[in-house]
């Protein structure tokens, strides 16, 4: 690797040129991708509740739809409204209790339970269903509901899956620079003071930050990437991928001692140390991402490519653009060298080694506690739970439920061939069910006393196409409740005794299915990404039990942060209990790794096996500190400053994993390698001295 360091070093100026060159269409191609704001769009694609939803796009024109809230508004007032309201662009129907029957058909003919449903009299308030003729998630539907919410002010509330993405997109938009810059800004301040130069942390975020821009322009080439991705991106691109910054610059410095005057061939030394060491090192960082990929729930697929391709595209500008950029300004970075404000750690790593029984009791007595939390903390899946209460849909949703007690809204697509004896009876089965408001369809809105061919034939089409017929279920329970899912059993087994190719879709059906389907996923995740960087370390130590021992204390701090959450009260969304462990595990090992490295060095050398322990805490605990800490600033601020608790609580529990992850290589790993020496060596190769 040595020829390719000097060549990094002889073309410094062509590489910082072209580097700076690249930002451009990379910048272009990210403004160009298109962010998913929708969770639920990433189920798999062959289930009831998402093949149900094309079939309705497909079939009735009908995409998504929102139910719309009106208080405090005259019969006249609210009619006006709805004309305004079909007149929005993409909205294709408004269903209203006076759209459901002919003019010359009294109200009072209508179902009690239709005009309850649709009008409350004591709150004067009144509902409508506003269907779209785009998808959920769509640029037109989220413009669509923008639209709506200008036609009035303070009266009409928009709920639904729609609503919420709105409000995510409109948060993420307004808060992703902030992100950036916390973490940048974070990691700036805790890296001038651990280094020895002020001005040495800009380079290392500069190089990062192209590393960055580079990897989010070549999400273009998929098309687009989900708003977790973008939040997320590049925030953990910088956490994971500082060490390798750091690295370079340690090596850097000792090559100069050795080659002192000739900064050149000392780069060229810490670059080809650089490569041998970081890619190696790199490689169970992509690894814990790569893990993520074979989650069922493919938003696990999105942010472990994005990541994994970050984490390449670090190692490649550590080792090319950071180096030109050091060389290149090297007069300035000697102007602001001073006194690294950092413990030498000397006394906590003799501590550790010396007092091992200590932290083995430890080691037992907190596993037990650690891994009921970890095996008992609560998680949510409502994704308006990730939302801030004053947040407009969330307002909408409490509105529903105050005004009409109803929380989801479920659709069934049934057989328009069902005779209307059997769908009758079907929507009564339904309406019998606890939780169930009403269940709207063709069959139910006129009642058996009056002829189906008094149905006007507009409502009639938006109900029925001639292939399918689509029934509206309205709940009283809310999306991802027990009873909620439930009753989605319940209603799946009545209608498929009626019809058996009957599908139940919407929201709540969509995260039941989510439900079932990444509590499996948090399995596999957990499993492969334990079995891959285990192989890694394997062969890259040569070693049957090493890798046993780091695994083992990585996962003893995975399961540290992750009960801490039961013991606490706080309930995780869903997606950070799946990735948060792979994540910790890849990002960390690390730390262990490098002082096994050490240890095996020391070993090799002819050390004792308490010497070579202390001597390999002496030299890693204070990079592994700066790394940490890093990691911790890096994150922590977003996790503190994010209105959305899917990302805030990521963050959260990465900064704390990093902390606790420190913590159990600094105390716990050299006790293991104090009890395992002896298995250690007759295990692994490289541990005994030269002969």
């Amino acid at each position: 690797m040595i020829k390719f360091g000097k060549a990094v070093v002889k073309f410094r100026i062509p590489i910082l040129i072209l580097s700076f060159l690249l930002l451009i269409p990379a910048g272009i191609s990210y403004i160009n991708t298109r962010i998913n704001y929708d969770i639920l769009s990433y189920l798999p694609g062959d289930i009831d509740t998402m093949k149900g939803q094309d079939i309705l796009l497909e079939d009735f024109g009908t995409g998504a739809f929102s139910l719309c809230v009106v208080e405090d508004m005259s019969e006249k007032q609210v009619v006006d409204l709805e004309n305004e309201i079909k007149g929005v662009e993409h909205v294709k129907d408004v269903i209203w209790y006076d759209t459901l029957a002919d003019i010359s058909i009294p109200m009072d003919v209508l179902p009690s339970e239709i005009k309850d449903a649709f009008n409350n009299e004591d709150k004067n308030a009144t509902l409508m269903i506003v269907t779209f003729d785009t998808s959920m998630s769509a640029d037109e539907t989220l413009d669509a509901i923008e639209q709506l919410r200008t036609l009035t002010k303070q009266q009409c509330f928009m709920s639904g899956m729609s609503a919420v993405v709105t409000d995510i997109k409109k948060i993420c938009n307004s808060e992703a620079i902030a992100y950036v810059i916390l973490a940048a800004g974070l990691s700036a301040v805790v890296l001038a003071l651990t280094m020895d130069s002020f001005l040495v942390p800009v380079f290392f975020l500069l190089s990062i930050g192209m590393a960055i821009i580079y990897n989010l322009g070549t999400n273009f080439v998929s098309g687009e990437i989900s708003f977790i991705t973008q939040a997320l991106a590049a925030v953990l691109q910088l956490a994971v991928t500082m060490d390798y910054s750091i690295f370079l610059w340690h090596s850097y410095q000792e090559n100069q001692e050795r080659f002192p005057g000739d900064k050149k061939r000392a780069m060229a030394h810490a670059i080809s140390n650089t490569v041998s060491s970081v890619v190696a090192s790199s490689v169970t960082t992509v690894a814990g991402f790569v893990a993520m990929c074979f989650m069922t729930f493919t938003l696990g697929l999105d942010l472990g490519i994005v990541m994994a391709k970050g984490v390449v595209l670090g190692v490649l500008c550590c080792v090319t653009v950071l180096p030109a950029m050091i060389l290149t300004f090297d007069g300035a970075l000697e102007k602001t060298r001073h006194r690294a404000l950092i413990p030498k750690f000397d006394k906590m790593g003799t501590f550790a080694t010396r007092k091992f029984p200590i932290f083995l009791v430890l080691f037992v007595v907190i596993l037990i506690p650690a891994v009921y939390g970890y095996r008992n903390t609560n998680v949510y899946y409502d994704l308006a739970g990730t939302l801030p209460a004053d947040l407009e849909s969330v307002q909408a949703n409490n509105k529903l439920e105050e005004d009409f007690n109803m929380g989801a809204t479920h659709i069934i697509l049934a057989s328009s061939d069902l005779s209307h004896k059997d769908a009758s009876n079907m929507i009564d089965e339904i309406n019998d069910l606890d939780g169930v408001a009403v269940a709207l369809g063709k069959d139910a809105i006129l009642g058996p006393a009056v002829p189906q061919e008094m149905l006007p034939a507009d409502v009639k089409d938006m109900l029925d196409n001639g292939k399918l017929q689509m029934i509206y279920v309205m709940s009283e329970y809310k999306t991802a409740s027990d009873e909620v899912n439930a009753q989605c059993d319940a209603i799946k087994e009545i209608i498929k005794r009626y019809d058996p190719t009957a599908m139940l879709i919407g929201e709540a059906p969509c995260t039941e299915d989510l439900i079932t389907i990444t509590d499996k996923d948090f399995k596999t995740v957990s499993a492969v990404s334990i079995i891959l960087v285990f192989l890694i370390i394997a062969i890259s130590l040569k070693s049957i039990s090493i890798p046993v021992i780091l695994v083992a204390v990585i996962e003893f701090g995975i399961f540290i942060n992750m009960g801490i959450p039961h013991y606490t009260g706080s309930v995780l969304p869903f997606i950070a209990s799946i990735v948060i462990g792979t994540i910790q595990l890849g990002a960390t090992v690390d730390y262990a790794i490098l002082t096994t490295n050490k240890y095996k060095r020391a070993r090799n050398s002819g050390a004792g096996k308490q010497e070579a322990i202390e001597t390999a805490m002496h030299s890693c605990l204070p990079s592994v500190f700066v790394s940490a800490l890093s990691f911790f600033a890096a994150t922590f601020g977003v996790g503190v400053y994010s209105s959305i608790d899917m990302i805030s609580s990521l963050c959260i529990l990465l900064a704390r994993g990093a902390i606790i992850s420190f913590f159990v290589v600094a105390f716990i790993l050299p006790a293991m390698f104090m009890v395992f020496d002896r298995v250690i060596i007759k295990t692994s190769m490289g541990f005994t001295v030269k002969k």
